[in-house]
């Protein structure tokens, strides 16, 4: 996969990041640097299996190596075989407990952030308030490697798209903090329509209700709700040919600035500033009113809320047409 499959005994580089969608695409820019500062080695990435799929669009991953935990914990083992990799490098968070998995697989490197429970492991200090893609290549540079966080594009899908030029709306989040409300979604969903644009739904693997509760409230027909989890393939050419895509600060959002699909990302109680798409690039805009407030709320955070329908259909009207 990726870059292709290194000679058998090659040096290997293991990158934990055991994490989302959207956390897989917020590291591409490091994992590309470090396909570019170690050439001679097969990199490893430790990931959901699901991701397989993305990670080799990345061209940065030669084998994907199935990991995950319940929420975003640390998993408690890695299904590692053979002698310890040449280079570690934690991904996944500032520590301890992924710094000890990769730890205790003896590393000859261990690339990683400081930590006072991990003393010795000598890293650049964690900063809470850092953007996500920022974050891994400051990493990165401090151990010498160079690394462009811009770097986030990926080549287009192969598979066909099931909804080439429709608006997808995804009202579904990791949380239910960071869930714009079912009804506002069906409103700005009625008014795109009535402007003569194809609408369509999806949801992950759990959010069938929440998708079919949408889907219901908006009036959309049947070929146009994708709930229950799409196969990756199929979901990244969906978005990457439509006009644009609606949703909260969530995976979706990160693969319509990888794909260059025009996007409108809905933000709270996380800001932007750490989790949203390039400021600087028109195709892609973010809404924000703060305060910054817990993200694994059990209801809309309050700065979510703050974004109404008219603003959201303001937002989708300034958005550039998707390229050719």
């Amino acid at each position: 996969m990726g870059a292709g499959t290194r000679a058998v005994g090659a040096r290997r580089l293991l990158v934990l990041r055991a994490l989302g969608l959207g956390d897989l695409l917020a590291g591409v820019p490091a994992l590309r640097g470090l396909r570019r500062g170690f050439p001679g080695h097969e990199i490893v990435l430790a990931a959901p299996a699901g991701l397989g799929p993305l990670a080799a669009a990345t061209g940065a991953v030669d084998r994907l190596l199935p990991a995950s935990a319940p929420g975003r914990a640390v998993p408690s083992a890695l299904d590692w075989t053979g002698p310890p990799p040449q280079v570690a490098v934690d991904l996944h968070g500032n520590g301890p407990p992924s710094h000890r998995l990769l730890a205790d697989l003896g590393p000859g490197r261990l690339f990683a952030f400081a930590h006072p429970e991990t003393p010795g492991i000598e890293g650049p200090p964690w900063y809470a308030d850092e953007h996500e893609r920022d974050r891994w290549c400051r990493l990165l540079r401090w151990y010498g490697v160079s690394a462009d966080p811009t770097d986030l594009r990926l080549p287009p899908p192969t598979a066909h798209s099931p909804a080439p030029g429709a608006v997808v709306l995804h009202p579904g989040a990791g949380s239910p903090a960071r869930r714009w409300p079912v009804r506002r979604f069906a409103a700005a969903a009625e008014a795109l329509r009535a402007r003569g644009h194809r609408v369509v739904v999806t949801g992950g693997a759990d959010e069938g209700d929440l998708v079919a509760t949408l889907a219901k409230r908006a009036r959309l027909a049947d070929t146009d709700v994708f709930g229950g989890g799409l196969p990756l393939a199929r979901f990244s050419a969906l978005v990457a040919h439509a006009r644009a895509v609606v949703s909260g600060d969530t995976g979706i959002a990160h693969l319509a600035v990888a794909h260059a699909t025009p996007s409108l990302t809905l933000c709270g109680p996380v800001p932007p500033s750490r989790w949203g798409p390039p400021p600087d690039d028109p195709r892609h805009r973010a809404l924000w009113h703060g305060p910054e407030g817990d993200p694994h709320g059990r209801g809309p955070d309050p700065a979510l809320l703050r974004i109404g329908t008219e603003e959201v259909l303001d937002a989708f009207d300034a958005l550039p047409e998707p390229p050719g």
